[in-house]
């Protein structure tokens, strides 16, 4: 059987007779029925059940090889019933002093995988003090096992395990001194590399060192590896020692040590980054990368930017990604210009698989870190010229944005697109911001040679025949602009653009077709062609979309958390549009608070002079007040498409205090009104991602994002059987610093008894903490429950009030009902209470099967054929509370071809109260209210009390009735 499963075979047949074996007197018997039981079942076999008795009994037993043939089986398969069985035995076995080694550490990583499987297993106010006592142990090999547990019982709450952090130290100290290390556990003289690893990450875990002694102790040994460590011939003696180095960098960056290791630190890496073997200089490249994210580094690492620099041209194309990193996380005001000029003459030679990176990473930081925007905008036409293939429409469409807010720079930007214009092969992308800016600003440029309104227009109609049909409407408009500019009107010019308007008016595509027709229509108007065809508006002042965008696409976890963490710490030199131009040459962004990757609540322009005091005046927690009205539409919205950049703060307001309290509403509410600050701070902490439409999601799926921001995200995974419910909340610090005074308090509606499992005071770095919670639904209701949570991190203490998704149709139960058994069920149930019928109106319009699929998404079956009529469904499902149990629920809803807003809905169960509040969730489901947050629903009327509408007995709808009656 073992072997047809090896060969790739299902095997499905055999398995009560391979549990059967384990229960065998003799080794040979029982080693085969453990290895093929391990191998051929899950955890959630049935089978495994009537094997625990026997596995506990050779677990509790005196035969060791036995007892080694139980814990690894255990420990390969897992899962929650071995692990509430077997748990106490297997620790009695870790702590039993009688117990051989081997025995001892097969009992540690049985335990560790029973803890993965349900941390419950592990009771952590007794065991904090016997996990100290295992680390006392003077077998690495029980050790190297212990720690291996001790790892993942501090990554899930480290506070109960503070007595574990100076026998952690001392264990490292042990090993770095080579005391007392057997020659069987010293792998090329390094002793035990595995148990050193192990060590550090645990420290990991541990936010501080307090105590004097054990920190100056553990870096002393920190020391001790950091100058011990050097590349050798070895591959394998290398591959160790650089194992241990590396999670020794990484322990020096969370410890924030001083400056003077830290210096030690990137000079040992600059080595690593000059070595010939290029494994070793990927893993320099790599962890340099990850020391950005250490304050006060980065003008060290700076020292070595002409070997980075290098490594951009190195063979391997993985090293060359990782230079590429690098130079772009050490970037700044004051090496930009090199870097971004390296990144330029680099991008000729680059590979085509990297262009696209190296062109977006190149115009972030020339957009960062711009001198001047004239330097800017050259960054940028030379990035198009040299890549235009490879350049995505929101860079072109970031120029536009600065070339039209700021005045000084139209002359200077119309005259070099027209250089580039003027070259015998030019981009399509080139083609696109040239007829966008000279189409504006060439009448700026009518005095000087070779700049005619018609010189201009022969340039760019010379492109004509060259470019697609996407680029042919700005082409259009550039006409139609450069038409409205010349003054006087010249006859010849017009003429050859009339005709022109006039090929393109039967154009197969509507888009330019549209154009043509109108732009041609308008030059009719004479001079009224002026007001219409004005200069573009200001665009408001907006934030980069593509810094955004690079932070998502990054590949490697150190790059992207480096950058991140920088972005959050340091302010950025980051061009702003804005509509007060600084002269030409001038330094010209005004400094802008640090870049995020968080959408800002509300949008308080310059212009807003009032709004932006009453922000700033607000009492702490009070709610300000968001002007609804979007940025005013101009033609640019049809001539370029959406502009995906998301809009800031004004840059002439520093910083807001726009503090916002308030339960999260609908799609249509500000997501920063989940966030309560609780003091004063610089920067309001806001979500990322619309919170409501999150909450909805999970109302339809079990798992999922319930709310994130830059420094927390809060997952759940849930389970729903009967009335029950567990949900686990996923608790993930996504920083380099802990989260403290964590709390969260549930506010469960009267209808739900929820019970939530402690929530630690902090979260670790990095770490992600999980907490149960259990749910009863009581009886039938639209109320939600409300999680208030609440963390510190730094000076930003963060409040948010979050709807859980334990809703009424997570306690349904689709269950198909044969017409048989439909029509006397529905019978039976005649009339109010029992039966309610409402005309909905206001309904979403919607085809009848995705009505269908919406109502299965709320676990409601469809029972076809029910119903004669075509346009009508029918559908069953079963309601579980602790009150009602199992209630059968019935619905049928008709509908109008004629008019899909609205409908009839007629819902009839056992329980007047259940009948009344699953017909109002359909009916919210159905109705889209689109200005209105969802409120928290009131305390539903008597169901005897609900009014049903009364409907003339000659209206068609009555005659279908009968049809189920």
């Amino acid at each position: 059987m073992l072997y047809i499963y090896m060969l790739g075979y299902d095997v499905d047949f055999g398995h009560m007779e391979a549990v059967s074996l384990i229960s065998a007197p003799k080794y040979p018997e029982k080693q085969v029925g453990y290895i093929v039981t391990s191998c051929l079942l899950n955890e959630n076999h049935d089978f495994l059940r009537l094997a625990i008795n026997t596995v506990r009994n050779d677990i509790i037993g005196r035969n060791e090889t036995f007892q080694c043939l139980a814990l690894t089986m255990v420990g390969n398969i897992g899962g929650r019933e071995f692990a509430e069985s077997l748990a106490p035995d297997v620790q009695k076995l870790l702590l039993s002093s009688s117990c051989r080694p081997l025995v001892r550490k097969k009992a540690a990583l049985c335990l560790l995988r029973l803890f993965r499987k349900n941390p419950d297993v592990v009771n952590v106010d007794g065991w904090a003090d016997r996990m100290a006592q295992l680390l006392d142990e003077r077998d690495l090999g029980v050790l190297t096992s212990s720690m291996s547990l001790l790892v993942a019982l501090v990554s899930n709450n480290h506070e109960a395990y503070w007595s574990c952090l100076p026998k952690c130290v001392k264990t490292l100290e042990r090993l770095a001194r080579n005391q007392d290390i057997p020659q069987e556990y010293t792998y090329y003289g390094i002793p035990s590399p595995w148990l050193q690893v192990k060590t550090m990450r645990a420290l990991q875990y541990f936010p501080t060192i307090e105590d004097p002694y054990t920190r100056r102790t553990l870096f002393e040994v920190l020391q001790r590896i950091l100058m011990g460590t050097d590349v050798v011939k070895n591959v394998n003696k290398n591959n160790a020692s650089h194992a241990v180095l590396f999670e020794a960098l990484a322990l020096v960056m969370h410890l924030d040590a001083e400056k003077e290791m830290m210096s030690q630190c990137v000079a040992l890496l600059g080595k690593f980054i000059a070595v010939r073997e290029p494994n070793i200089r990927y893993l320099g490249l790599e962890n340099m990368t990850r020391m950005l994210m250490v304050t006060d580094v980065q003008e060290i690492i700076k020292r070595h930017q002409a070997q980075i620099i290098t490594s951009l041209k190195d063979p391997d194309i993985s090293i060359r990604r990782r230079a590429l990193d690098l130079l772009y996380g050490m970037c700044d005001v004051t090496n930009a210009k090199d870097i971004v000029e390296e990144l330029l003459q680099y991008l000729s030679s680059a590979d085509f698989t990297m262009r696209e990176e190296l062109s977006l990473k190149a115009a972030i930081l020339a957009e960062k870190f711009a001198p001047d925007l004239s330097w800017y905008v050259d960054v940028i036409l030379q990035l198009i010229d040299k890549a235009g293939d490879f350049i995505s429409d929101d860079i072109w469409f970031r120029v536009v944005q600065f070339v039209t807010n700021n005045d000084d720079l139209q002359p200077y930007a119309a005259a070099k697109v027209k250089e580039y214009l003027e070259k015998p092969a030019v981009h399509e992308t080139m083609v696109k911001v040239s007829a966008y800016i000279l189409g504006e600003y060439s009448h700026l440029l009518a005095r000087r040679p070779g700049c005619s309104p018609k010189e201009i227009f022969a340039i760019l109609h010379e492109k004509l025949p060259t470019v697609s049909t996407t680029t042919i409407p700005i082409l259009l408009s550039a006409y139609a602009k450069i038409l409205m500019h010349t003054q006087p009107p010249d006859q010849e010019l017009q003429s050859q653009i009339w005709a022109i308007f006039n090929k393109y008016e039967s154009c197969i595509d509507a888009e330019i077709q549209q154009r043509a027709v109108e732009y041609f229509a308008l030059c009719q108007k004479g001079a009224a062609l002026m007001d219409i065809l004005a200069e573009m508006p200001k665009f408001p002042e907006r934030k980069s979309s593509l810094i955004k965008r690079a932070e998502y696409s990054e590949a490697d976890t150190a790059e992207q958390s480096a950058i991140k963490l920088r972005a959050q710490q340091q302010p950025s030199n980051a061009l702003v549009v804005t509509d007060q131009p600084p002269a030409n040459g001038a330094t010209s962004p005004v400094p802008v608070g640090p870049l995020s990757l968080v959408m800002v609540p509300s949008m308080i322009t310059t212009e807003d002079h009032t709004s932006t005091d009453q922000a700033l005046s607000q009492q702490n927690g009070s709610l300000t007040k968001v002007d609804p009205q979007h940025p005013s539409a101009d033609l640019l919205g049809d001539l370029l498409g959406p502009l995906a950049i998301e809009g800031p703060p004004g840059a002439t307001v520093q910083s807001e205090h726009n503090a916002v309290s308030g339960l999260e509403g609908g799609p249509d509410a500000v997501d920063g009104s989940a966030i309560v600050p609780v003091e004063e701070q610089r920067n309001t902490v806001q979500p990322i991602g619309n919170i409501a439409e999150r909450f909805h999601a999970l109302c339809l799926k079990d798992s999922g994002v319930l709310y994130e921001d830059p420094y927390i995200q809060i997952g759940i995974k849930a389970e729903w059987r009967a009335h029950h419910g567990r949900l686990v909340l996923f608790l993930g610090n996504k920083n380099t610093a802990p989260l403290v005074s964590v709390q969260a308090l549930m506010l469960p509606p009267a209808h739900l008894k929820m019970e939530l499992s402690l929530v630690p005071d902090t979260i670790p770095p990095r770490a992600q903490v999980q907490c149960p919670l259990e749910v009863v639904n009581l009886r039938p209701s639209r109320d939600v429950a409300v999680l208030d949570f609440s963390y510190k991190f730094g000076t930003n203490m963060v409040n948010v009030k979050l709807r859980l998704p334990a809703v009424l149709n997570k306690f349904l139960q689709p269950i198909p009902v044969p017409g048989e058994e439909f029509f006397p069920q529905w019978r039976s149930l005649s009339g109010p209470p029992l039966k309610l019928q409402e005309v909905v109106r206001g309904v979403r319009p919607m085809p009848l099967p995705e009505m269908a699929n919406l109502l299965n998404s709320f676990r409601l079956m469809i029972c076809p054929g029910l119903d004669p009529n075509p346009n009508n469904l029918v559908a069953s499902t079963t309601f579980y509370s602790e009150s009602t149990h199992a209630m059968l629920c019935l619905i049928r809803i008709e509908t109008d071809p004629a008019d899909r807003t609205q409908l009839r809905m007629t819902l009839a169960s056992g329980d007047p109260t259940l009948t009344f509040e699953l017909k109002e969730f359909i009916k919210e489901q159905l109705i889209t209210i689109p200005t209105a947050p969802p409120q928290s629903p009131a305390p539903a009327p008597p169901p005897a009390a609900q009014a049903t509408p009364q409907i003339p007995p000659n209206d068609p709808a009555a005659l279908l009735a009968g049809l189920l009656s």
